[in-house]
């Protein structure tokens, strides 16, 4: 049971793109299309998952039991980079399309602050390694279904008549910010 609040916290409640507004950059650039919204999803989720993994591993093996706390900031990062590369070089070869889409947003799965905010959450938070697994599916997973819904929301928008002053990116946040407010009815939900 305490699991499936720690997903669901993570997944809905604590929605690190509605509710913590961390990882706005690709959360915005990755929405134009249902496909870019899922495929961006899905590479953030696989370097998510892997990322708080590797980095638990490090953190209480490593830089914890050696008094080196202090690098987990710069150690942190060099793995999310490293596991970006690889999926980069992943896709690359099996999904050019999709990698081809993805363009410079590919580099932003590296500097996505929501990866990292994952990382040290799952230290902060004193999760086991099962947890923070649960805990960075469930965080990523929630970045999936709010880019997806913003990719919803924007092809709606494209076909709806917006004033020119609310053109391209302030109707986005503003409908971001209108998805925030509807994700806050999730408060309680788990105790």
């Amino acid at each position: 049971m305490n699991l499936f609040k720690i997903f669901i916290s993570a997944f809905l409640i604590d929605n690190v793109v509605l509710m913590q507004f961390i990882g706005l950059c690709p959360f915005i650039g990755m929405s134009t299309d249902e496909d870019k919204a899922v495929g961006m999803g899905m590479a953030v989720t696989f370097v998510t998952v892997l990322a708080a993994a590797v980095t638990w591993f490090i953190y209480h093996f490593i830089l914890d039991p050696l008094g080196l706390e202090f690098l987990q900031i710069l150690v942190f990062i060099l793995v999310i980079a490293s596991l970006v590369q690889l999926l980069e070089f992943y896709l690359k070869k099996t999904s050019p399309l999709l990698y081809n889409s993805m363009g410079i947003y590919f580099a932003l799965i590296t500097t996505n602050c929501a990866i990292l905010a994952v990382t040290f959450n799952v230290i902060s938070n004193n999760y086991d390694f099962v947890e923070s697994v649960v805990y960075a599916a469930g965080i990523a997973l929630g970045f999936l279904l709010a880019t997806l819904l913003l990719a919803g929301i924007r092809r709606r928008i494209r076909t709806s008549p917006i004033p020119d002053f609310l053109k391209g990116p302030p109707i986005l946040f503003a409908a971001a910010a209108l998805l925030s407010m509807a994700f806050m009815g999730f408060n309680g939900l788990v105790k």
